[in-house]
């Protein structure tokens, strides 16, 4: 039974595009209608396979941006100006246009009320991604576990989900802080500095509350704000990370 699972959820199955939303001017969110689609927790992720014309394939790996709860599945994506699957689905794809969709897949860096708290939700750029989909996650079904959510970005044009963010920040339990690290404008009066141990003081659990933190977002951005929390008495096994490459914020 669990084998017939885990074949169903592997299979390639089709999503037609329902409406898609402009992010930042390099990023996506994609919302697509699954007939097929099995549910899934969030921060896990889709294979997605192109085909072109000729028959060559390229495929490529999406976090989920969606909560199990919402109606559609939703991928926010990135577009890397070298990439061979990301610059289609965020300057070409249409709505009413179809996809191949594989998954979903993981099982580490999920979220689930049973797993408790507090939270401590780290992003650095479109690392975003899966967090968002745990904190509608959160919302959806009352949760009361406390989440503090700490965001870096280059800009504030670039800050992935920002009036989201923006919005769940007037509600308990959530406590959103967002960095800039090369924001340049005198009307953004919050941190302006990579993520290190002056600014994880002021926004962090201190260790004693033990915190369940996910960080997610490039490897050098994962290693740097794990091992500054590690440093500061975190307990590694409740530390869960998510790397991906390309560029940091």
């Amino acid at each position: 039974m669990e084998r017939t699972a885990l074949q169903r959820r592997l299979n390639w199955q089709t999503g037609r595009v329902v409406d898609t939303v402009v992010e930042t001017p390099r990023t996506r969110t994609i919302t697509l209608a699954v007939p097929e689609w099995i549910g899934h927790r969030a921060g896990q992720h889709v294979d997605v396979r192109l085909t072109a014309p000729d028959g060559y394939q390229a495929q490529r790996s999406y976090s989920i941006a969606s909560a199990p709860e919402d109606e559609h599945l939703m991928l926010t994506v990135e577009r890397l100006d070298d990439g061979e699957v990301s610059p289609y689905l965020v300057d070409e794809l249409r709505v009413g246009d179809e996809l191949e969709l594989r998954g979903p897949i993981g099982g580490y860096f999920v979220w689930d009320d049973d797993l408790g708290g507090p939270l401590f939700l780290v992003a650095g750029g479109s690392g975003v991604v899966p967090l968002r989909a745990m904190v509608r996650h959160h919302r959806a079904i009352g949760s009361r576990v406390p989440v503090r959510v700490l965001c870096s970005a280059r800009s504030l044009e670039l800050l992935i989900y920002r009036e989201e963010l923006m919005e769940i920040a007037a509600y308990d339990p959530f406590d959103v802080s967002v960095t800039l690290t090369r924001e340049e404008s005198d009307g953004w009066h919050g941190y302006r500095r990579r993520i290190d141990d002056e600014l994880l003081a002021e926004v962090a659990w201190t260790p004693d509350e033990q915190p369940l933190t996910y960080i997610c977002g490039p490897t050098s951005f994962v290693e740097t704000a794990a091992g500054a929390l590690v440093a500061r008495g975190y307990d590694p096994g409740r530390i869960r990370t998510e790397r991906f490459g390309g560029t940091g914020s």
